[in-house]
């Protein structure tokens, strides 16, 4: 099957093919013909199973190819990078039609994204936020929307944008297409979607591991020393295979310090966190997905909506919140039909909460074994070759290697965010310099430069 079966137009399925996109998923097939009907959707799948072109796709052929301006369409997510990823996707998979896509975001200057509403774009995606402030101004009119979409509703969920989607259903008119997409169903997305969708299909894909790690992802859990974790990822990062890599820490600082510290050791590492500004966080996103830099070091927010499909191996330097954290980290590998590694560091302090996601997650490790950057198992675990440092020798490193590119986290000073000290002089130079035994030579003080006293009286009276 591919997708003219589905009933999509020709021009649309070349533009696929002209990126290698030849087969659908199965929560395509089942999502476009219902979609291309008009019908509304609650589509659910595990992330990295083609749920962007399961609504996408449809939303396209319906704009058809008039080159009617005005926004049609409008597709809701929940961060700045996945806006950026879907609106690519989209604006690829319509490259043979004269229809033009916006993306619409926080952190990037009004003008622009003005000046692209003006220009006639049918289909809007957006994160909640500015899509309000938009439709505030009166720069962007939601009334004419026929389809509206939720793209990862529970991580919607998880931010707290329930309120601000609301909001945005009450600019749309009643009459549209509604379709909702997520990894899970808690009950405020399926009462969400009875208030605002008319008989929706239920739309689940799932496998016979479901509510567990993807069957195609192997992983690894370590207990590793705080002080031996940069040695061990630098020796993980030399696997053999190994492709992009995508490394999740705790903090933001921890991720701007893991990304210097690979960098320094010569690998092409950039980072991703909320303290960059929004253009170094799409220029490391760029990066990334062009493969210029390999290894993308970022917090769990940052890395919401994080969707390259070739990515080889995740390293979890720090214990994820929970298991859908977990799950949601694990799943940045072994997308597309592809197979993944997974790798996941337990402090010593972590460990009761890792024993619940163990526990949640049926992964039967509830105590990782100790491990260190010399331990054999981790170089037979990893296929990592034999004598491998955690060091790139300059003469080995790529011909594009430069030291990390990423904006240091805001008030921070140095590069372990400390003030800069003075350097000491030494004994010698102490010895050397001259001393002269004539007294200082200091102004006359004046009155005013005399500090006030402050004295208190006491008058002795007869009684």
């Amino acid at each position: 099957m591919d997708f003219s079966d589905l009933g999509i137009d020709s021009d649309i399925v070349a533009a696929l093919a002209s990126k290698g996109i030849t087969q659908p998923f199965p929560i395509q097939e089942q999502a476009i013909p219902l979609a291309l009907t008009g019908q509304d959707l609650i589509g659910q799948a595990k992330t990295g199973t083609g749920k962007t072109l399961g609504f996408g796709l449809p939303i396209i052929q319906r704009l058809g190819t008039d080159p009617s301006h005005g926004a049609k369409a409008l597709i809701v997510v929940p961060t700045r990078e996945l806006a950026i990823q879907v609106a690519e996707d989209l604006t690829l998979a319509s490259s043979n039609r004269n229809l033009q896509v916006a993306a619409i975001y926080g952190g990037k200057s009004y003008e622009g994204q003005v000046a692209q509403i003006d220009a006639g774009a049918q289909l809007i995606v957006g994160t909640p936020g500015r899509l309000i402030d938009l439709s505030n101004q009166r720069k962007l009119d939601l009334s004419k929307i026929e389809c509206m979409v939720l793209d990862e509703a529970d991580e919607m969920l998880d931010l707290g944008f329930l309120p601000d989607v609301e909001k945005l259903f009450a600019f749309t008119p009643a009459g549209r297409q509604t379709m909702l997409f997520s990894a899970t169903m808690p009950g405020q997305i399926v009462s969400l979607a009875r208030k605002y969708q008319n008989k929706p299909v239920h739309i689940r894909v799932n496998d016979p591991d479901e509510g567990h790690t993807k069957a195609d992802i192997k992983q690894f859990f370590y207990r590793a020393h705080a002080m031996d974790k940069d040695e061990v990822v630098a020796r993980i990062l030399q696997a053999e295979g190994r492709g992009k890599t995508v490394i999740f820490t705790k903090t933001k600082r921890q991720a701007a310090k893991v990304s210097d510290e690979l960098s320094d050791r010569g690998f092409n590492a950039t980072a991703l966190h909320g303290d960059m500004s929004q253009e170094a966080r799409e220029k490391s996103m760029d990066s990334f997905r062009s493969g210029k830099r390999d290894i993308l070091v970022a917090t769990e927010v940052a890395a919401r909506g994080i969707d390259v499909d070739d990515v080889t191996h995740v390293i979890n330097y720090t214990v994820p919140e929970d298991e859908k954290a977990y799950l949601h980290r694990t799943g940045r590998t072994g997308r597309a039909g592809r197979t993944g590694i997974a790798v996941t560091f337990v402090d010593w302090e972590d460990l009761v909460r890792w024993s619940h996601i163990d526990k949640a997650l049926e992964l039967n490790t509830p105590d990782p074994v100790e491990t260190y950057s010399s331990s054999p198992h981790l170089f037979t675990d990893l296929d990592i070759p034999a004598g491998t440092k955690g060091r790139i020798a300059a003469s080995k490193r790529p011909s594009d290697w430069k030291p990390g590119d990423h904006e240091k986290p805001k008030g921070q000073r140095g590069g372990n965010g400390s003030k800069p000290q003075r350097k000491p002089q030494n004994g010698a130079a102490r010895a050397q310099a001259p001393k002269s035994s004539a007294p200082k030579a200091q102004a006359p003080r004046t009155p005013s430069d005399r500090p006030p006293r402050n004295r208190t009286r006491t008058r002795k009276t007869s009684e």
